[in-house]
């Protein structure tokens, strides 16, 4: 984000959220997510709560930045997408082009939350209930722009198929510490995507006879 192109007040807001995301990060980081408070946080940006709760429903959120940053930037380009193209390939690159939109410090943050869901369940169950809620958004937004009713169960098949390539991406490359980073994440999202024709139709073959 440019915030020189703000208002005084939207870029004092973005400063204040930006802030407070950073530090809450070094924060769960170094002391766990569970041990570290919403008072320690807010001291350490010397804002008020009242300041943080307009920026972050919840702890969760704050935590959950990076993840929010991404599925908010990808639903914004899927309104700007016309009906063309298969609806993987279309999500496919809506998620392409809204990575290489993202702050040049955003994959250090994503992998900070990955690592922190795996020592705090109560952050982890948030971060499903975010990733249903994203996935209910973007079943309605291919059902407008295909003319679909979002309960159509091709609608949303496509869809949790295209979830389901992202996370086997995403998984992989956090797995891998982030390696070759923003690059070698769009990497793994193109062969993640590219698998998905021979997955679908994927099937085994039944023993035959042993031999006499």
């Amino acid at each position: 984000m440019d915030l020189g192109t703000l208002p005084l007040r939207e870029r004092k807001k973005a400063r204040t959220r930006k802030a407070l995301i950073e530090t809450a990060m070094r924060l769960f980081t170094e002391k766990g997510y569970d041990r570290a408070t919403l008072d320690e946080l807010v001291d350490a940006v010397e804002v008020s709560k009242r300041t943080f709760f307009r920026n972050f429903p919840t702890k969760e959120d704050v935590a959950l930045a990076a993840d929010d940053e991404l599925w908010s930037t990808f639903l914004a380009e899927l309104d700007t997408r016309d009906s063309s193209g298969l609806v993987v390939d279309v999500f496919r690159d809506a998620l392409q082009v809204s990575l290489a939109r993202l702050d040049e410090d955003w994959e250090q943050r994503f992998l900070a939350t990955r690592a922190l869901c795996e020592t705090a369940p109560t952050l982890e169950a948030h971060s499903l209930r975010y990733c249903n809620q994203t996935t209910q958004a973007a079943v309605e937004r291919f059902g407008l722009l295909l003319g679909l009713d979002p309960v159509d169960a091709r609608l949303r098949l496509a869809v949790e198929i295209s979830i389901a390539a992202w996370r086997h991406a995403a998984t992989a490359w956090t797995g891998a510490a982030g390696e070759g980073g923003r690059a070698g994440l769009l990497s793994r999202l193109d062969r993640s995507f590219a698998a998905i024709p021979e997955s679908v139709t994927l099937a085994g073959r039944r023993p035959g006879p042993p031999d006499r």
